[in-house]
């Protein structure tokens, strides 16, 4: 079995990187090439780009790296055009992978998207370029395959990945021991994002925060766990931004921070998800350059934007975005939760039931589909 692969950014590689191994398992000899990053590295495959060459932040940053994008996905397709797959699976990063997928797909190649985009949030017109593009689409949300299905786009709900890899009881004391910290220690994790342009406009906001939550309360622990190769953009803004405020800076160990802490402050993304599937409260911050807010809040279709208020129809944890995404209300959203237990139980409560709903074998019920899809099976 040869499959061609294209994964975007930091999350797309995690979702991959978990996709194979129920690939490999149907599959022990499979050759997976493509686009991917060290989670689908430590499965043996073959990146012929790095997926970092993907991460653009909003339309601004998009524009700017067009050409060059473009010109990867135009190389790709040839490349796979030259030599055929068995089939292509593109890993989110809509905007590369559906124009791929369609060239693909045009000729002979059988082509997955796995992660349904979020048109049930924006850009709904998506739906119509998806019915030309994809031959299947593996949904991660229950509600997703009959939206896509009213498009004609064929879909199998498959669950989320990463509700089979983070356990239901969160490993808390485990994950403390291994940190260093103690028992009783106040915890919060920051975490401003994987990408450059995020680090970029959200780290000033939660570093300037931190300060403030270190003055308020001067014996809380502060972990940011840094995504590979960012480091050397987020130890000046600390230094700018914090500059005497203990903040711990762990390369990589996101997880462990998670079921570490008390609350976590973080940008908007898949890693929201991940906080909640590790029953954390959170206070939810994003922004970005101010043309690209402007045209994704005129597209927008739901009151919310974190990935926790949509799954669970509610503002269960706070949004602080754009010009709300200020220190003061920052480090105010994050001691409230500190000051809450019966606040946190509550939400813990709705996450545990979260967590049950996407637990579904993602591994394998995606690579039944799969081969579903490549031996010509509706």
């Amino acid at each position: 079995m040869r499959l061609a692969m294209v994964a975007g950014e930091a999350s797309g590689d995690l979702l991959a990187g978990l996709l194979l191994g129920g690939l490999q398992e149907r599959w022990p000899e499979l050759q997976a090439k493509g686009i991917g990053g060290p989670k689908m590295a430590a499965r043996g495959f073959d990146a012929w780009w790095p997926n970092d060459r993907l991460a653009v932040h909003g339309y601004v940053d998009a524009l700017r790296h067009y050409r060059e994008i473009k010109a990867i996905r135009d190389r790709l397709a040839e490349r796979l055009l030259d030599d055929p797959p068995s089939g292509f699976v593109g890993v989110d990063a809509p905007d590369f992978n559906l124009g791929l997928e369609r060239r693909l797909k045009s000729a002979g190649i059988k082509s997955i998207h796995f992660v349904c985009p979020s048109i049930w949030a924006w850009r709904g017109g998506r739906a119509k370029k998806m019915a030309e593009s994809c031959d299947h689409v593996l949904c991660l949300f229950p509600f997703e395959p009959e939206l896509l299905q009213r498009h004609g786009v064929a879909a199998s709900y498959v669950g989320h990945p990463l509700a089979d890899t983070i356990p239901l009881e969160p490993p808390r004391a485990a994950a403390r021991q291994a940190l260093g910290l103690a028992e009783c220690d106040a915890v919060v994790a920051l975490l401003p994002g994987s990408r450059r342009g995020e680090i970029e406009h959200i780290a000033p906001a939660f570093l300037q925060a931190a300060a403030r939550l270190q003055r308020a309360r001067p014996g809380l622990r502060l972990l940011l766990p840094v995504a590979p190769g960012l480091r050397p953009l987020l130890e000046p803004l600390l230094a700018a931004h914090a500059p005497d405020v203990p903040i711990e800076l762990l390369d990589g160990r996101s997880h462990e921070v998670m079921a570490a802490c008390d609350v976590t402050l973080i940008a908007s993304g898949t890693a929201t998800l991940e906080a909640a599937l590790f029953k954390r409260p959170m206070v939810i911050g994003y922004r970005m350059a101010g043309l690209s807010w402007q045209i994704m809040r005129r597209m927008g279709y739901l009151p919310w934007v974190g990935l926790p208020n949509i799954l669970c129809r509610d503002f269960v944890v706070p949004e602080l975005l754009q010009d709300r995404c200020e220190p003061e209300a920052l480090a105010r959203e994050t001691l409230a939760w500190l000051d809450d237990a019966a606040r946190v139980r509550a939400l813990q409560s709705r996450f545990l039931d979260l967590h049950h709903l996407l637990r579904r074998d993602t591994a394998r019920r995606a690579t039944d589909a799969i081969a579903q899809v490549l031996e010509g099976r509706s």
